[in-house]
């Protein structure tokens, strides 16, 4: 590993906490956010929905409408307040939109890119999603997905596309 490489931080995957592993990618900190923060943000959510009494049901102290108790997993709901209550905004992307309307050169405004793409596991007999951050560092991007034992470079912007536009199909 480059030097340049190991100064990134790159939190791994555990259980399917796979936005707060994303989110912490992002912002280079391991404390950038928390399962208890990801977790106040999403009982505040609830608290505001003027529809949350249909929330309720039996299952509803394990799924919660924004995560899941037990594993993690968290929904853009989450994901959109977290950046947003650090200043951060979001422009939303999906497969209309391809990679080339992004400006990965030209901004300096552009923190990250997250993903949120399909997974299948135990041979396609478990089907979810991932969050995955793009993100550029020290003028280098780097694929900074959580499932990775270290993180990935891109060579080139153009690779950075293609590796967008793949995803966002």
């Amino acid at each position: 590993m480059a030097e340049s490489e190991s100064q990134i931080y790159h939190e791994r995957q555990r259980l399917q906490f796979w936005l707060l592993h994303s989110l912490n990618n992002l912002f280079q900190d391991k404390v950038a956010f928390t399962r208890e923060s990801l977790n106040s943000i999403a009982e505040k959510l609830v608290e505001d929905d003027p529809n949350k009494e249909t929330w309720k049901t039996p299952l509803s102290l394990l799924l919660k409408p924004h995560h899941n108790t037990l594993t993690g997993n968290y929904d853009v709901n989450i994901m959109i307040t977290a950046l947003e209550g650090k200043g951060k905004s979001v422009v939303w992307h999906d497969k209309r939109s391809v990679a080339s309307s992004i400006d990965l050169d030209g901004t300096e405004t552009l923190m990250g890119i997250v993903l949120n793409v399909p997974v299948k596991r135990y041979g396609g007999l478990w089907r979810s999603r991932h969050w995955v951050v793009v993100r550029r560092i020290n003028g280098v991007w780097y694929n900074l997905d959580s499932d990775l034992v270290v993180p990935q470079m891109f060579k080139d912007g153009d690779e950075v596309r293609g590796f967008l536009d793949q995803n966002l199909s």
